[in-house]
């Protein structure tokens, strides 16, 4: 995901399924949600003058990568702060499980103006009273069943929903989980080509 403002741009998570190299055109800050290669491509991350903000394992793994320290900012739940003139706010969200036998790095979710939610790998909720507009809901994933995707949609409440973290499925599974979502939620499921922006005011 990548947000540009009027006065900048940064950009969330981006992993080894990205066009990284295109995301990360021109930002100075990047947030990871969590440090699953998919989420952190740490040496095109680490190939940049980028200043990144993450968990505690995501700065670990860039620091392997050659990120110096001044360029490694920890997020931890409860954090709110100004990135190109949006404020995010860091919020608790546990990695899903995998499986019992598959370690789960540390997760958080980004609410991006209080209005733009992205939950990393969680089926985390807006705090009490947030009205969110645009939900970047995962629709494909080893932790991931349907019936918990649509159900998030549907306690999340949000006006709009982008589907991510679909680099897994084939073009015929992807278009079977947005069917879900479109005919089981009452979100409006938006399908943005790479690049093509979402407005959200």
């Amino acid at each position: 995901m990548r947000v540009t403002t009027d006065s900048g741009a940064f950009v969330v998570d981006p992993g080894s399924f990205s066009d990284v190299e295109t995301a990360l055109d021109g930002v100075e800050h990047v947030l990871v949600t969590h440090a699953h290669p998919d989420h952190l491509d740490a040496a095109a991350v680490a190939a940049r003058d980028v200043h990144v903000h993450g968990p505690a394992q995501v700065l670990d793994t860039l620091a392997d990568a050659g990120v110096p320290d001044e360029r490694r900012h920890l997020l931890t739940p409860g954090d709110r702060l100004e990135v190109a003139g949006a404020v995010v706010e860091v919020l608790d969200a546990p990695h899903e499980v995998i499986h019992p036998e598959v370690p789960l790095p540390t997760n958080v979710a980004l609410l991006v103006d209080g209005v733009v939610l992205h939950p990393g790998d969680a089926f985390v909720r807006p705090p009490a009273g947030v009205a969110i507009d645009v939900l970047l809901e995962p629709v494909g994933a080893p932790w991931l069943r349907v019936a918990d995707m649509v159900e998030h949609v549907r306690a999340v409440q949000p006006r709009r929903v982008v589907p991510v973290h679909d680099g897994t499925l084939s073009d015929a599974g992807r278009s079977l989980a947005l069917t879900l979502l479109g005919n089981l939620t009452e979100a409006e499921v938006l399908t943005p080509a790479p690049g093509e922006p979402v407005r959200v005011d």
